[in-house]
C-alpha cells in the first residue's frame, strides 16, 4: 500500500529518525522503535463516534501531519508505507487476538518482513503488551527479552504462529496468525467492526498507549498506568487531568481529543 502524500523525510521527522536507512535489520529495528516511541496507539476517533478512515492519504495526514496516533490499521499501515518506500519486502497478515475469554475473529493487522532468508514479525499496533522490536521467526519457542519485557513466538500447529507476552511471570497469549498474505483492503470489514460494534474494546473505552525506552504509558478509560523498568504506577484521573495527560504524556493536542 502507498499514499500519494507519503513523504519519507516527513515520516522520519515525525518519528525522530535521523539515521542512514538501508534494507537491513538495523534499520528495521530502529524505525520500529522510533515510531513506537513517538506515534501513540489511540482510539480517540472511535470514542468520538467516528469510523476510522482506511484511506491511505487520510492516515498519513492524521498521523504524520496532524501529530496523531491510531490503532493497528493506521500505525501498521503507516509503517508499511515506510517499508515500501525504502524497498523492504513485506506482507500484511491477519491475526486473531487471543486474550479474550471467547474466540474472536482475525481483526488485528501485523506485518511480516523478509530479509534474505530470515522473516521478522513487526507490529506497532497491539497496545498494552505489543512487541517493542522485530521478532525473528528463527527463534521460535525461545524467550526474547526486549527492554524490560519478554515475548515468545511459537508455531502451535502447521503454519499457525502464536505470540505470547510474559505478564507478571506468566505467559499470556496475545495473538495468533498464519502467513497467508492479506491486502490492506481486506481489513476494511474488521476496521468497521472495531470502530462501531458495541462489543469492541475500542468502542467501550478510551485506550491510548505510548511506548518509551524504559516501558510504556497506558491510559485506559480514566486510569493512567505508567510502566518504567518493570515498575508499575497507577493513577485515576479526573476529566481535566485526563485531557492534560493526553497532551503532556501522549502528545495529543486538546483540539484532537474528540
Amino acid at each position: 500500500m502507498q499514499a500519494t502524500n507519503f513523504n519519507l523525510q516527513d515520516y522520519f521527522k515525525r518519528i525522530g529518525y535521523s539515521g542512514q536507512p538501508s534494507t537491513d535489520i538495523e534499520t528495521l529495528r530502529a524505525l520500529m522503535r522510533c515510531q513506537l516511541f513517538s506515534v501513540p496507539f489511540e482510539n480517540l476517533d472511535v470514542q468520538a463516534g467516528k469510523v476510522v478512515s482506511m484511506v491511505p492519504e487520510e492516515i498519513v495526514e492524521k498521523l504524520v501531519y496532524r501529530q496523531r496516533g491510531g490503532y493497528c490499521y493506521e500505525v501498521n499501515g503507516l509503517f508499511a508505507m515506510a517499508l515500501q518506500a525504502l524497498g523492504f519486502e513485506y506482507q500484511l497478515v491477519a491475526a486473531r487476538p487471543m486474550f479474550y475469554p471467547v474466540r474472536r475473529p482475525k481483526t488485528h493487522m501485523a506485518i511480516v518482513v523478509q530479509l534474505g532468508q530470515q522473516a521478522w514479525l513487526c507490529d506497532l499496533g497491539f497496545g498494552s503488551y505489543g512487541i517493542r522490536a522485530p521478532m525473528a521467526f528463527s527463534l521460535l519457542d525461545q524467550e526474547v527479552t526486549q527492554d524490560s519485557d519478554c515475548f515468545k513466538l511459537s508455531e502451535t500447529s502447521d503454519g499457525v504462529f502464536l505470540l505470547q507476552a510474559k505478564v507478571e511471570q506468566h505467559w499470556q497469549p496475545q495473538f495468533e496468525f498464519n502467513l497467508s498474505p492479506w491486502e490492506f483492503i481486506d481489513f476494511y470489514p474488521a476496521n468497521h467492526m472495531n470502530s462501531t460494534h458495541p462489543d469492541a474494546i475500542f468502542v467501550q473505552k478510551l485506550l491510548v498507549v505510548l511506548h518509551t525506552p524504559t516501558g510504556r504509558h497506558i491510559l485506559f478509560g480514566n486510569t493512567l498506568k505508567t510502566i518504567a523498568n518493570g515498575v508499575v504506577e497507577k493513577r485515576i484521573l479526573s476529566a481535566e487531568e485526563r485531557s492534560d495527560r493526553l497532551k503532556t504524556v501522549f502528545g495529543l493536542a486538546p483540539s484532537e481529543q474528540g
